[in-house]
Parts: C-alpha cells; sequence; structure tokens
C-alpha cells in the first residue's frame, strides 16, 4: 500500500531502519527519526517487527509513529507445529467455567481471522480466548497474510508486507507460468486425458 503525504508518495511498510537518516516526511511531520526493528514475533514461519517514532511537536504529528515489516521467513521443522495451535494449547493449564479443556485451533474465520478461536477437543465448545492472535499468526491456512496488531496484512509470496505479488500455476513467485513442464498424454492423440503438470 503507498499513501500519499503531501503530494509525495511513500511506501507504508518501508523497511529502512536508520536512525540517523530523516526523510523530508519525518521532518515536515516533526517526527523523530524511525527507531531500531524490533526483534522478530516468531525465530522461523515468518514473523513480523515493528519500529517506532516518536512526535516532537506539542501538538499532534500526521502519519504513523510504528510500522512493521516480516522477518524470520524461513520454514519451521515439522515439530514446532501449527503457530495457531501454540497459543490454543497455552489455555490447556486454565480453567474455562471450572474446567480444564485441551484447546483445538479454529482457523479461517471469514469475520475474524485475527482472534484466537479454539475449540475444546472432543466437543462443540468454541471460545475466543483472546481479542488478537500473536504478531505473525497467518490470517488463514492457506496464505501468507499474517496478522498484526489484530487486523490481517496482506503478504505476498515476496514475504513483503502490502505486496500482491502471487505464485504462478508453476509455484514461482510473480511467474509467467512459462517454468512448467507437462507430462502425460498427448491431448490431440488422446481427448478427454487431463495433462498432468509438474512443478
Amino acid at each position: 500500500n503507498e499513501c500519499c503525504n503531501k503530494g509525495r508518495v511513500y511506501n507504508e511498510f518501508s523497511p529502512q531502519s536508520s536512525r540517523t537518516a530523516r526523510s523530508e516526511e519525518d521532518r515536515d511531520g516533526l517526527w523523530d527519526a524511525w527507531g531500531p526493528w524490533s526483534e522478530c514475533s516468531r525465530t522461523c514461519g515468518g514473523g513480523a517487527s515493528y519500529s517506532l517514532r516518536r512526535c516532537l511537536s506539542s501538538k499532534s504529528c500526521e502519519g504513523r509513529n510504528i510500522r512493521y515489516r516480516t522477518c524470520s521467513n524461513v520454514d519451521c521443522p515439522p515439530e514446532a507445529g501449527d503457530f495457531r495451535a501454540q497459543q490454543c494449547s497455552a489455555h490447556n493449564d486454565v480453567k474455562h467455567h471450572g474446567q480444564f479443556y485441551e484447546w483445538l485451533p479454529v482457523s479461517n474465520d471469514p469475520d475474524n481471522p485475527c482472534s484466537l478461536k479454539c475449540q475444546a477437543k472432543g466437543t462443540t465448545l468454541v471460545v475466543e480466548l483472546a481479542p488478537k492472535v500473536l504478531d505473525g499468526t497467518r490470517c488463514y491456512t492457506e496464505s501468507l497474510d499474517m496478522c498484526i496488531s489484530g487486523l490481517c496484512q496482506i503478504v505476498g509470496c515476496d514475504h513483503q508486507l502490502g505486496s500482491t505479488i502471487k505464485e504462478d500455476n508453476c509455484g514461482v513467485c510473480n511467474g509467467d507460468g512459462s517454468t512448467c513442464r507437462l507430462a502425460g498424454a498427448n491431448p490431440l492423440r488422446h481427448p478427454g486425458i487431463p495433462w498432468t503438470v509438474i512443478i
């Protein structure tokens, strides 16, 4: 996403981290320089890091005082498990209406994908155990989009916040579909027999 500020265009999720470099937008809005990036919210599987800046005006400053970027974009080992499931299971030792439950994640909630909804194992009981999942939790199981501060943020296959870049049919990020190999029967000789795309 790009925003406009007094006719200048800048990226909301700018990855610049220099504390000494002050952009024109910083000076015009009476902002201090951006601070250092925080530790990543996750060690693998894609997380979020933030940077803060301070308003130097006695009034208010235009713009944001916080910015985010993705981090730790390496796959987690299989034994790490699902990040949302880890957050649900953290409540297993907390009584709910006087009873302990083993909590399982409820994913892909179209109304609020960034709340922590969990289901008690072996029951139909579904409870919102937290209004927000931890930063870096995927909004949906089949998406790179992630929750940050309780809001679902778009993440492209390039692992950049705000990016809409997608994988092509061959599984190549920002590809044009030209790298797939076809295997199978010739459809001209055998109509109705599907082709298989080998990635």
